[in-house]
């Protein structure tokens, strides 16, 4: 049996230049970080006293003969994408629902991936699972996704993830000082709007119009750059990289009409006009969780201006994913 634990992330600046759409002509930079939120997944040979060869269980339950069979695409494929022969019995948690805007989709693809491979008794690298989760997402399934929530997932931490014309992705941890990644914690705020509509028919849309939207993911990507020097200078203050978070929803908001909504936009604006710095909608859009900056002592005002919302603590997480539980029993 093995367990593997894969994070969500939060992504600050940058998204919308993750689609391969974009940066194989033009570059993208995102700049996220993991959190100690997680996705789990079970895997194990499945004992041969069972009228079926698989039993997937994540909200539902699938039991099926063949590997075809499978509902769940993300199952389905990475299975066949590794060439497992054996049956399996995999079961998946989380510590937050999914469609949510944090990844989930790419985090569940990722952990799968990696408890697959262990399985075998091969240990991938962090950009073997990377990239492989980015192939399976979008060449085996088709889905209208980015590539820097598989990235994350696999790699973990804060990092600076650059997309090159050529294909190639390049991951940069951050390197600031442990009292301002503090800082930067201190000052977030995660509040959950509800549920969003699947990533991947949001992002539809967003690469449907990405050759109409050049001078926006241009700002995006100048904004993203301007952030990164922010939280990597010392003497700068956070708070210019909190305002920076107005600045990206502003452009993302406006990519197309399915990012926001009424809802949304009162959740935001209620929470700036409460004392925050900085807010964004995290994920594709339509729902999920809005990232608040804000001084700790703000932080109790906003609350009670939502409070008819969820709020979810969280630290960052530096470990990516990882194999916690091993048995060749």
């Amino acid at each position: 049996m093995i367990i593997c634990r894969t994070p969500l992330r939060i992504s600050f600046f940058g998204g919308g230049t993750d689609y391969p759409v974009w940066y194989k002509q033009q570059g993208g930079v995102v700049l996220s970080a993991t959190i100690n939120k997680y996705n789990f997944l079970t895997v194990r040979e499945l004992p041969p006293f069972f009228p079926f060869n698989y039993r997937v269980r994540y909200h539902l339950k699938e039991e099926t003969r063949s590997i075809d069979e499978i509902q769940h695409p993300a199952v389905r494929e990475c299975v066949k994408y590794l060439g497992i022969k054996t049956a399996l019995d995999i079961v998946h948690s989380s510590d937050l629902p999914a469609r949510s805007g944090l990844g989930s989709s790419s985090s569940f693809s990722v952990g799968l991936l990696h408890a697959l491979h262990s399985l075998g008794h091969y240990m991938p690298t962090k950009r073997e699972l990377a990239l492989q989760a980015i192939h399976v997402e979008q060449e085996s399934i088709g889905e209208s996704v980015g590539s820097q929530d598989q990235v994350a997932a696999a790699f973990g931490g804060l990092n600076v993830i650059r997309f090159n014309r050529a294909d190639q992705i390049n991951v940069d941890p951050v390197i600031i000082s442990r009292e301002r990644l503090r800082t930067l914690e201190e000052r977030l705020l995660l509040c959950f709007t509800g549920f969003s509509r699947t990533a991947s028919d949001v992002a539809k849309e967003q690469i449907a119009v990405t050759p109409d939207r050049t001078n926006e993911l241009n700002k995006m990507t100048e904004i993203c750059e301007r952030a990164i020097f922010y939280l990597q200078s010392p003497g700068a203050s956070l708070d210019r990289f909190g305002e920076l978070l107005n600045d990206q929803w502003a452009l993302k908001r406006n990519l197309t009409g399915s990012i926001s909504n009424p809802t949304i936009d009162s959740i935001c604006s209620r929470g700036l006009e409460s004392g925050a710095i900085g807010a964004k909608l995290l994920g594709a859009g339509g729902g999920g969780f809005m990232l608040f900056f804000a001084p700790p002592e703000a932080h109790a005002g906003i609350r009670a201006a939502l409070a008819e919302y969820l709020f979810v603590p969280f630290r960052f997480e530096f470990t990516g994913s990882k194999i916690i539980y091993f048995s060749h029993d």
